[in-house]
């Protein structure tokens, strides 16, 4: 392209929360230490390709409303689209990036073409890489938008079509492996079904179930060191997908002897078209041990499908990151914005003011986190509320071997009569609201 697809836009700094300047950080300040570490550690931030770049702001009812001068497949514009992407994360100042496989190149005429050009563009991430500093947070393959992925990649009822996906998989993760992606995500845009009538449930999991173990099975015979994560989501596209929600996914898992090789990458958005909130999915999977990586953007409350808005809530945020700091931080996943602009923001700097608000508000949330654990009252109450069973008599019954006709004597024998006691959750609201 003839000049800077972002004219004269400087790189991004940290201003303060007093600054009007509408492309600068008023809270995210990289190099802010917060309980040890420094914000850019504990947020990891990545720009994903797919919104920025491969979607040019059409819906399912009006065409494209973004001008972009790389539109097009072909690799002329994958080529100029590669300069604007990196152009893009220097200004921000963000670590990392995400991409799908089809984001990046056109497919042309068959899998040996489409792994061709993502074999080039691999190349040129190598370049682009090592001159900039900007890492792969993670990679993956699209398994969706081609119509021979209308029935499903892994569950379809077609073979060729699984063998096709397992292919497309393979390149992915070469791709990933060779730019040292930090993890590699497998999102079942598909895999699910629009009605029972022409559906094979056992043999669909089933399939989806090797699938992922020949995955699993892959990244070792290669040396990938990556983390493998899987996304759940409940529906849209299909009706029902197989990996609704952080607990279905667990099952899954589990079934398949998979939860040691696995982890979940969890979307704000994912979690409330699952009629949940995003903390649920964020404590439940850290709970499990699962919890891997985080799409960053919020949902609209009012619709069916997935919108993928910026974050601006900080408030609503606080609790996630309050689990997240909880575990020790979610490196080596990240803060991955899978959040596109408006149809109608349709200039350049558009791109840039969503990602620094939305990355304003991830440290906002940081920060009230942080200063709820660390003022530890918080956690006091909740230790005090369970604080019952650490008594043993109470471990006992956990243990193996307590048995129902044991309790029962014990309760008789020494009168057991408990009173309810308040759970005190406007206590704990609150207190919450003192930082947030």
């Amino acid at each position: 392209m003839s000049k800077r697809f972002f004219g004269d836009i400087k790189p991004v700094k940290y201003e303060g929360p007093a600054s009007g300047n509408p492309l600068a950080f008023r809270h995210y300040d990289p190099k802010r230490v917060v309980m040890g570490k420094t914000m850019a550690d504990h947020l990891r931030p990545a720009v994903c390709y797919w919104h920025n770049f491969a979607w040019m702001g059409s819906d399912m009812f009006g065409a494209p409303t973004f001008e972009r001068p790389w539109d097009g497949e072909t690799m002329k514009g994958a080529r100029a689209k590669v300069d604007v992407a990196f152009d893009m994360f220097a200004t921000l100042g963000f670590p990392f990036f995400t991409f799908h496989d089809k984001d990046v190149v056109p497919e042309g005429g068959g899998l040996a073409e489409f792994g061709k050009n993502l074999a080039e563009m691999t190349d040129i991430f190598a370049e682009k890489m090592e001159a900039t500093g900007v890492k792969l947070l993670w990679g993956t393959a699209n398994l969706f938008s081609h119509p021979r992925y209308m029935s499903g990649a892994a569950t379809n009822p077609d073979p060729d079509v699984f063998a096709f996906a397992a292919a497309q998989v393979k390149n992915a993760i070469d791709a990933t492996h060779k730019l040292n992606g930090e993890n590699y995500v497998l999102w079942g845009g598909r895999e699910g079904y629009e009605t029972l009538l022409n559906t094979d449930l056992k043999r669909e999991i089933d399939q989806l179930g090797r699938f992922l173990s020949m995955v699993v099975d892959y990244k070792h015979k290669i040396g990938f060191k990556g983390v493998l994560l899987v996304e759940p989501k409940p529906q849209e596209p299909t009706k029902h997908q197989y990996d609704f929600d952080v607990a279905t996914c667990a099952g899954f898992l589990q079934r398949f002897g998979l939860e040691k090789e696995v982890k979940l990458n969890i979307e704000v958005g994912h979690a409330v078209l699952a009629h949940h909130s995003f903390e649920h999915e964020i404590a439940l999977a850290s709970s499990l041990g699962l919890l891997g990586s985080v799409d960053a953007n919020r949902n609209d409350y009012q619709s069916g499908w997935d919108t993928d808005q910026f974050p601006n809530n900080a408030a609503e945020l606080t609790p996630a990151l309050y689990f997240m700091l909880k575990q020790g931080g979610i490196a080596p996943g990240g803060f991955n914005f899978d959040s596109k602009v408006r149809r109608q923001s349709i200039d350049p700097e558009d791109l840039l003011l969503g990602h620094i608000g939305g990355i304003d508000v991830c440290a906002e949330a940081l920060v009230a986190a942080a200063a709820l654990i660390e003022d530890g009252k918080f956690d006091q109450m909740r230790a005090e509320r369970y604080a019952g069973w650490n008594a043993p008599a109470a471990q006992a019954m956990l243990k193996k071997g307590a048995t129902l006709e044991g309790i029962a004597k014990r309760v008789a024998d020494e009168k057991i009569d408990p009173k309810p006691r308040s759970g005190k959750q406007e206590l704990y609201e609150n207190l919450l609201n003192r930082f947030s």
